[in-house]
């Protein structure tokens, strides 16, 4: 007898051989689909002829080859089952629905017992044919395969659709008004009308849509020869009939034709005469900034702001929107609206993120995203449940970092280089045991004792202080400040301004923490960086399981009041009346030009009696004085050394109140 590998090796090469032969046989059915699509010509007297012509010898093959190009197609599926999933005895209507793939996709979605009736009308008789087989095949009693025209079908006995959809179909039929106005016809009043198709731009369009001359004439041009007709005119009579609720533009690769990539969209409209729909803009990320967000939680505590703002029902305010979590405070704690705005567009998009699985995630996949920073299955969760609700652009900022939640979501943006960074040297020093205590310590005095008793901590007290500010020098200097720590250069210069050294300011904010405030049940933002997670018990409100809850009462009514924009602070002051503008430390990183015209911006839409606070890298910041005679009573609630530790992030040397006089 032969040793025990030998059948292991024949039958891996057994496997070989069998891969192989099915590359070779798939390969043969493209070179055939290939064929048909580029060698031979279209001809009929009418549509349906000349359909049968194109796709009757390749509807075999029709799936396989499709799979690999039809990129939107899927996402279509993706966003219309998001919308339909808390309804029951559904009928859709898939015209040109082809082999019925788009009934498979489905399933992966919705169960399809919740469809009362699926109809797949198709003009091809051969692709009809598959599909039929397909259905018989699933089991799929519900579904009827119809041989007709999409621009005639009707439903039988006056019912109306749930979803009617166009996969790839629309650009395929000539008379598209036609075809449109049928299917719309055939919606219910709250039933949907998606598509998903090839296209190009108009000269002048939306700004995602835009394409330059030379694309819109080469694209529109290749599939021209295959009878399909890419013009912005079937996109623009879709906005024209019904009211758009979603749109994506995308670009998807093309098989065996390397580096193009074919631009596709999917849009999803109603009749809903009520809804109003924002045009996205093309808003870019700032010069300097890194190609992600800086803060995956807002760095100011929010605890110590209620007393101060005394926000409550009825309040407009104006906040920046850094890692979102204090949008979420003021909204729980009853403000009217709030308005987050951002120059960086990741910390939207972070925001949207955020705000979009707590309308749609149940409590326990929102805290695997946000508390463990973790969620084994975020990729069907991202596509199934968020990405249907989220913009275009944030789409394609998260698609490419689902991995941040496969690996630690706080590991990752500029400050999560550093949580990694100094995670990972606790273990190599040895110290995570240490780390683990500190954070787990039950009550503030064992706390404290623990970071005492450290050997380092002992350690670096007793270092001289040119040693200490020589390591500051190298670890701490202003490269790192900004790229890392979102500190940039001019808030770096307050501190020196105030005659500290970079070295004692760390100290200060370091001892004061460990010293003033309790990891295990107060002070999530550290104990963040230290686990790379939060605990139930020390989080962000919004990771709270009540006011979780309070978030999605009444149709979530709370989150409906957060505003989140891509843009300017001062134009967004600008528009309207605030009773509470959040400035955090961003005053820190300008210059006198801008101080001016925002103490006269701030005098202008703080309603009297309303309030404007701040935190500064600087015991006395220049720029209050300046504050004071735009028509201000300005007041510092606190600065460093006042205690111990001036809040839970204690990183700030000081903080202040403005009161419009």
């Amino acid at each position: 007898m032969g040793r025990g590998g030998d059948a292991g090796s024949v039958s891996n090469q057994r496997n070989v051989l069998k891969r192989t032969a099915s590359s070779f046989s798939n390969l043969k059915q493209d070179l055939s689909v290939l064929k048909s699509i580029w060698l031979k010509p279209l001809t009929g007297a009418d549509h349906a002829t000349r359909l049968e012509n194109f796709y009757g010898p390749q509807a075999g093959a029709y799936d396989n080859f499709r799979a690999k190009f039809l990129w939107g197609r899927e996402r279509l599926i993706q966003v219309s089952s998001a919308r339909l999933e808390d309804r029951s005895d559904l009928v859709w209507v898939d015209l040109g629905g082809g082999t019925a793939e788009n009934v498979q996709f489905m399933s992966k979605y919705i169960n399809l017992k919740k469809f009362s009736k699926i109809y797949v009308v198709d003009l091809c008789s051969s692709l009809c044919k598959v599909a039929a087989e397909k259905a018989r095949k699933n089991g799929w009693t519900n579904v009827e395969v119809v041989e007709g025209d999409a621009c005639s079908f009707q439903l039988p006995g006056g019912t109306k659709a749930d979803l009617v959809t166009f996969s790839y179909s629309l650009s395929m039929i000539p008379p598209f008004n036609a075809a449109i106005d049928n299917a719309v016809s055939l919606l219910d009043d709250d039933g949907f009308l998606g598509v998903a198709d090839f296209y190009v731009s108009s000269k002048y369009d939306l700004a995602l849509r835009q394409m330059g001359t030379l694309q819109r004439w080469f694209w529109r041009s290749a599939f021209d020869t295959d009878n399909i007709d890419l013009g912005p005119e079937r996109r623009h009579y879709l906005d024209h009939t019904l009211n758009r609720v979603w749109e994506y533009n995308g670009r998807g690769s093309l098989p065996y034709v390397p580096y193009i990539k074919a631009p596709y969209y999917v849009w999803i409209g109603k009749k809903s005469a009520d809804l109003i729909t924002e045009t996205e803009s093309m808003n870019r990320r700032p010069h300097l900034f890194p190609p992600t967000f800086l803060y995956s939680l807002s760095w100011e505590c929010p605890r110590a702001d209620e007393p101060v703002l005394k926000t409550t029902t009825g309040d407009v305010c104006l906040t920046l929107t850094s890692g979102a979590c204090n949008a979420f405070d003021l909204a729980l704690q009853g403000a009217e609206a709030v308005y987050c705005v951002d120059i960086n567009p990741a910390q939207s998009h972070l925001l949207e993120l955020k705000a979009v699985a707590l309308r749609k995630l149940p409590y326990d996949d929102v805290w695997k995203m946000f508390g463990d920073g973790k969620h084994p299955d975020i990729d069907h969760l991202f596509y199934a449940k968020l990405a249907p609700f989220m913009s275009e652009r944030a789409q394609d900022f998260w698609a490419p970092r689902l991995h941040y939640f496969k690996k630690g979501f706080y590991f990752y943006g500029s400050m999560g280089n550093v949580i990694w960074f100094f995670y990972y040297l606790a273990y190599f020093m040895g110290l995570r045991p240490w780390v683990n205590r500190l954070c787990e310590a039950p009550t503030l005095k064992a706390q404290q004792e623990i970071w005492q008793s450290s050997f380092l901590v002992r350690f670096v007290k007793m270092l001289p202080r040119f040693i200490t500010w020589l390591i500051a020098k190298i670890c701490v200097n202003k490269i790192f400040m900004w790229t890392c720590l979102g500190v940039p250069r001019n808030q770096a210069n307050m501190i020196s301004g105030d005659n500290r050294s970079v070295a004692e300011y760390v100290a200060t904010v370091f001892n004061g923490v460990a010293m003033g405030t309790h990891l295990a049940t107060e002070n999530y933002f550290y104990l963040a960086c230290l686990l790379g997670n939060f605990t139930k018990k020390s989080c962000p409100r919004f990771l709270q399981q009540t006011d979780f809850a309070s978030l999605r009462k009444k149709d979530c009514d709370k989150l409906d009041r957060i505003h989140n924009i891509t843009g300017s602070y001062m134009e967004e002051l600008t528009k309207r009346s605030y009773n509470k503008v959040i400035l955090m430390d961003h005053v820190d990183w300008t210059d006198e030009k801008y101080v001016k015209e925002l103490g006269a911006n701030l005098a202008k839409h703080v309603v009297p009696g309303g309030k404007v606070i701040w935190r500064s890298a600087s015991k006395n910041p220049w720029y209050c004085d300046g504050l004071a005679e735009a028509g201000f009573e300005v007041e510092c609630v606190e600065r460093h050394h006042d205690r111990v530790a001036m809040d839970c992030v204690n990183m700030y040397a000081s903080f202040w109140v403005a009161t419009r006089l």
